[in-house]
């Protein structure tokens, strides 16, 4: 007989693995369009993942011994997306470190510019 503990764990790890799968969605590369780039993955999309992989690893530490097929099924997709994680974090990474180098370029760009605008004050 599945203990209440267990079933309020399948339950949590139910709507975790909902929201994971939401923020997970929200991260991949469109699939209707292989070849096109990644988005920088925003701080709100970082931080709803962290979060949800944080609140599940506190309940992981609680496993019962017992666990029904609900908890089981539950925990097996857990892990799914805890892979999903895994592959997408070089994307993500390699998105980030593209999207940085590109603020760093727009900022000499706009410094140079301002000094240009400096410098034409001075002439005038």
């Amino acid at each position: 007989m599945p203990s209440p503990v267990a079933d309020q764990l399948a339950e949590d790890l139910h709507e975790t693995n909902r929201r994971l799968c939401f923020w997970l969605e929200s991260l991949a590369p469109n699939q209707t369009q292989p070849h096109a780039e990644a988005r920088a993955a925003t701080p709100q999309q970082m931080t709803g993942l962290l979060s949800e992989l944080m609140r599940a690893g506190e309940w992981l530490r609680g496993l019962p011994e017992q666990r029904d097929s609900a908890l089981e099924r539950e925990l097996s997709h857990y892990r799914q997306n805890v892979e999903r994680v895994k592959e997408l974090l070089p994307l993500i990474y390699s998105t980030l470190l593209r999207e940085r180098a590109r603020l760093e370029q727009e900022r000499a760009r706009v410094e140079s510019a301002a000094e240009w605008a400096r410098r034409s004050r001075q002439t005038l």
